[in-house]
């Protein structure tokens, strides 16, 4: 991958789900031109809303695992305590077992969350490339910069001069590429687009000075360019730490304030998006844990800040991707707990609980290790439930998990870290015979 950053991705993950993404905004930007408002920021409102529904289905998988987590959670740490400060291989075993046990009743798996962000991580790095390089993916922007870029080429010293310019260094590696030295044609036009799309207003203006044969070509380009990226006063092109700089500059305090406008709106959207998450009970008697869900609460603070600042020095561009993006997230957050709030949980675990007994008839398992599977409580939430655990004698708690969780003993997968724990126990039953 020797052009990452030439127009198009060309990665083996990140080149396909960017040209598919590419798709869909030169589709938006298509549509909205034929209607008269051919704008980058509005195209990125649009695609932003259009990605996010297409992510819906894992959106709602995520967050039916949150709120099933927040349920289950109890009973994980009541094992917690039932094990606590017992290292001993069995103990573990038994514990893993337990908690395996309690996930399947619920009908979700440990790393369930993980991989709907694995599947989501590609879409996402994607989404930065689409938005980034807009005239990669959409042509009639990438218009815009044409007869300019085929006559400045043809310009003694025009490679010299954009080399130049700032955002030349994100691109120094084309320049060296052998295609760029080549001369191929495509390859010459495309790094020559990517430095003008980041080009800042005063580095236009000093092309212009130092090419002044192509001055109307280069108030063409400008003007049209201005056309798209101006999103209520604001450059999508330009940072806003540029912005703020070029208004401080030109003493115009109403632009300073304008370019704090995405930073600020990426910060109380994000926090808003926080408030709106399913929040898991921080308590917890394993240590690590807590440990996990205090980062997390930290991270969920330093978010918003994180945000703000990316937002202040990133393309505005980015900037709106990323408002519109916590703006569509927290709506979807209040649709997605309205529905889920009105979901049965209880007969979702009963499901969940059948689909697992079946497992079990496929796999072989004897009727009362069903039996015990299905009576088995290792500690819900209620006072019946607690009632009748509590009656047990301490022998009968421990033969109905055994029973209960004997399942996940026999149909270990080969290699899985409850195979090892299996072969160990084994040995140690053998050798202390």
């Amino acid at each position: 991958m020797s052009n990452i950053l030439l127009t198009q991705d060309t990665g083996a993950i990140l080149g396909p789900v960017s040209r598919l993404l590419g798709y869909i905004m030169e589709g938006i930007f298509f549509a909205i031109d034929k209607i008269g408002i051919p704008n980058i920021g509005l195209a990125i409102i649009l695609f932003t809303i259009v990605i996010y529904l297409l992510l819906m289905p894992l959106t709602i998988k995520q967050q039916k695992f949150s709120k099933l987590q927040v349920k289950m959670n109890p009973e994980l740490q009541e094992i917690q305590k039932k094990y606590k400060n017992k290292k001993d291989n069995d103990s573990m075993m038994a514990m893993n077992m337990e908690t395996q046990a309690v996930y399947a009743k619920y009908g979700v798996s440990p790393s369930g969350s993980c991989v709907q962000l694995l599947i989501q991580m590609p879409i996402l790095l994607a989404l930065y490339r689409v938005i980034g390089n807009i005239p990669a993916y959409v042509g009639k922007v990438k218009d815009a910069f044409f007869p300019l870029v085929d006559k400045l080429i043809a310009q003694q010293g025009s490679t010299e001069f954009i080399r130049g310019f700032s955002s030349a260094n994100m691109y120094a590696k084309q320049f060296e590429n052998e295609n760029f030295v080549g001369g191929v044609t495509s390859y010459v036009q495309n790094t020559f687009v990517d430095v003008l799309n980041k080009a800042s207003s005063a580095e236009w203006l000093s092309l212009k000075e130092n090419f002044s044969s192509l001055s109307a070509d280069i108030d063409q380009t400008t003007s049209l360019l201005e056309q798209y990226n101006n999103f209520l006063g604001l450059s999508m092109s330009n940072s806003p730490a540029f912005t703020f700089g070029e208004a401080r500059a030109a003493g115009s305090v109403a632009m300073m304030i304008a370019a704090f406008a995405i930073p600020v709106l990426a910060a109380a959207t994000q926090w808003i998006n926080v408030k709106l998450m399913p929040q898991q009970d921080t308590r917890s008697e394993n240590e690590q844990q807590n440990t996990m869900m205090q980062s997390m609460k930290t991270m969920n603070m330093i978010m918003p800040i994180m945000s703000a600042v990316f937002c202040y020095t990133l393309p505005a561009g980015m900037g709106l991707y990323w408002v519109a993006g916590a703006v569509v997230r927290s709506i979807q957050q209040v649709l997605i707990n309205k529905h889920i709030d009105k979901m049965d949980l209880d007969e979702i675990i009963r499901k969940n609980e059948g689909k697992a007994k079946k497992k079990m008839e496929k796999a072989g398992a004897k009727a009362e290790q069903m039996a015990a599977y299905a009576n088995m409580n290792t500690k819900k939430v209620g006072m019946a439930s607690k009632a009748s655990i509590s009656a047990m004698s301490q022998e009968e708690k421990d033969e109905l998990v055994r029973k209960s969780t004997e399942y996940y003993r026999k149909n270990a997968k080969p290699g899985s870290m409850m195979s090892k724990a299996n072969m160990v126990r084994d040995y140690n039953e053998k050798n202390n015979k």
